[in-house]
């Protein structure tokens, strides 16, 4: 009885561990004319094709959250480099799970 006990309970933690694999990743909102880093950007429902394809291209298996952030929110995330003719570009984190 207490080996059947154990080995469910390893069963549930291992699943709840693979279920709970997320990673963020934060990329730059490079304006390219098409419109979608206005849609990662803003959260809107257009980004979500772009997130979930960027996710899958790194093994993941969806885009659980996408939206624009704060240059200060990522400090020690990004290399951030001065600025081009002062001009930052903008920061967007995609949020992926396995």
């Amino acid at each position: 009885m207490r080996t059947l006990i154990l080995v469910i309970c390893v069963l549930v933690s291992a699943v709840i561990s693979a279920r709970a694999e997320k990673h963020v990743f934060i990329i730059a909102n490079n304006p390219d004319g098409y419109g979608v880093d206005r849609c990662l950007a803003s959260g809107l429902t257009c980004g979500a094709a772009v997130a979930a394809a960027y996710c899958q291209a790194r093994e993941y298996a969806e885009a659980t959250s996408f939206h624009r952030v704060e240059r200060s929110d990522a400090t020690g995330t990004v290399a951030v480099h001065g600025c081009p003719d002062g001009v930052c570009e903008d920061l967007v984190a995609i949020e992926c799970a396995r």
